[in-house]
């Protein structure tokens, strides 16, 4: 699997005015539902909920918010730049500038995971986040995203 199969160049975004989690939530289901056809309401329901469990601030500035979706037919992803850090509640209670939203099918099982630790190690590599930040262009950043070598530094 590879980062290009479940991220789309159009579901890549900056932000530059989220101002709390659930603003963040809101975006992402508004980039889900143009990019992905998603309904944005289910979709900030759905990581809501998911989030209710524990937090998905995985540290480093980095939140890889994750839900299951009815109707999904595959694995898909959105990626959010944020010029502002917002507080996320993350382990290491740092605030996050990086969002990488996965959406899996209900029945998704092995997929989802696997999605998810790539998109983990991916994000784990400090050159690659220091790549992100300093780049604010959504092609730009699609780009170093689904570069091999990236997934491959993990």
């Amino acid at each position: 699997m590879e980062l290009s199969s479940i991220l789309k160049p159009e579901a890549v975004r900056v932000f530059s005015a989220a101002s709390s989690k659930k603003r963040l939530f809101q975006e992402i289901g508004e980039l889900a539902s143009s990019a992905l056809g998603m309904n944005a309401q289910a979709t900030v329901e759905a990581l809501m909920e998911r989030e209710s469990l524990g937090p998905t601030g995985v540290g480093n500035g980095v939140a890889l918010p994750h839900a299951r979706m009815p109707g999904l037919e595959q694995v898909s992803a959105v990626f959010v730049m944020l010029e502002k850090p917002i507080d996320f509640g993350s382990v290491d209670r740092q605030p996050i500038d990086i969002a990488f939203a996965l959406f899996a099918p209900e029945e998704a099982g092995v997929e989802h995971l696997k999605a998810l630790a790539l998109v983990s190690r991916t994000l784990r590599v400090p050159a690659v986040c220091a790549k992100l930040r300093a780049n604010l262009n959504p092609g730009t950043l699609y780009a170093i995203l689904t570069e091999p070598q990236a997934v491959q530094a993990a």
